[in-house]
């Protein structure tokens, strides 16, 4: 097997097991199809899981999941510390999140995607035991220039220089939650628009890192799990992401701590996942920007998915065709 980073060793992800991670992102996403629009996001979220158990078991390679998903709202998951794979080939931590936005499956809204990362063994970091982190994501611009320590105003007026356009151009992604009132109006009051997102961070993190996207910059308080997902896919496009833990208690800050994890501490990208070597896969569920969802016509499934190397710095696209009889 040939590792990404060019030798002939096979303890590194290479980009055969970047093709084989899209068909469990694929079979995620269409099991969750039947329960588009119906309000059952549980439902969808397990079956998503069942599909992305089943394949990831016969994918040559030697994972543990690190960051899984699930735990914060008792819903079906991925366990931390689960073995997938066949156990042979490179050894890698992985990070899952078979369905990033339930809730807009169960809403039939756009942007819900099924995701895997994997890097090498002890590579990401675990934060599982804070379920919150503070975030900040901007395309190669950023680097360098935009600082989670600063104020949002600060960060605007940096960011809208650095790639040469005007603050009032500028396009900032907020998850729309009741936490972030005084943030969304801080990047309004700085002259920039924003885009609220009802949930689904991590295609909002990668669309703001993507060169021509729509979105300039994306910050704010979403899950630790898609912050350490998000970095693996900042890695593969040069991108500049950091983020700060936000523990919802003091049990949960404790937690924390036991854990080794570091508070008033602002971790950058190679602190979130200490490689080169990342692999993010994505397959819509329902329409973003990122990837179009799953359509089914007539006797055919479409899938769209992306796959984001680290090493070479690519972003491929990959449509599929699937017979529906062969998922019945």
């Amino acid at each position: 097997m040939v590792s990404i980073t060019g030798d002939m060793s096979p303890l590194h992800p290479d980009r055969n097991l970047a093709l084989e991670l899209v068909r469990a992102t694929e079979a995620a996403a269409i099991r969750s199809v039947p329960f588009i629009g119906r309000g059952a996001k549980e439902a969808a979220d397990g079956a998503a899981v069942d599909a992305m158990r089943a394949f990831l078991g016969t994918v040559a390679f030697d994972g543990v999941i690190v960051i899984g998903e699930g735990e914060k709202d008792d819903a079906p998951m991925l366990f931390n510390g689960e073995k997938v794979g066949t156990g042979k080939g490179p050894q890698c931590d992985v990070a899952v999140d078979p369905i990033d936005g339930t809730s807009l499956t169960a809403a039939g809204r756009n942007n819900a995607l099924s995701v895997i990362a994997v890097s090498e063994r002890g590579t990401m970091l675990d934060a599982s035991s804070v379920f919150y982190m503070d975030k900040i994501v901007t395309g190669p611009e950023g680097v360098g220039v935009v600082d989670i320590r600063l104020p949002v105003g600060e960060n605007v007026r940096r960011l809208a220089e650095a790639l040469g356009k005007p603050v009032d151009e500028l396009v900032v992604s907020v998850l729309n939650r009741p936490r972030h009132e005084k943030l969304i109006a801080e990047i309004r009051e700085a002259g920039a628009g924003t885009r609220l997102m009802t949930d689904g961070d991590v295609a909002g993190g990668i669309n703001a890192a993507r060169h021509n996207a729509r979105t300039d910059m994306c910050i704010g308080i979403g899950g630790s799990p898609e912050g350490i997902v998000t970095a693996c896919a900042i890695k593969a496009l040069g991108g500049h992401i950091q983020g700060r833990l936000w523990p919802r208690d003091d049990d949960e800050r404790q937690r924390g701590v036991d854990a080794g994890l570091k508070f008033d501490h602002v971790y950058e990208a190679d602190e979130l996942v200490d490689s080169k070597n990342t692999i993010f896969v994505a397959t819509g569920v329902t329409d973003g920007q990122l990837v179009a969802g799953v359509r089914r016509d007539g006797g055919f499934v479409y899938t769209e998915s992306v796959v984001l190397r680290g090493a070479s710095g690519t972003l491929r696209r990959i449509t599929s065709e699937h017979l529906t009889s062969k998922w019945l």
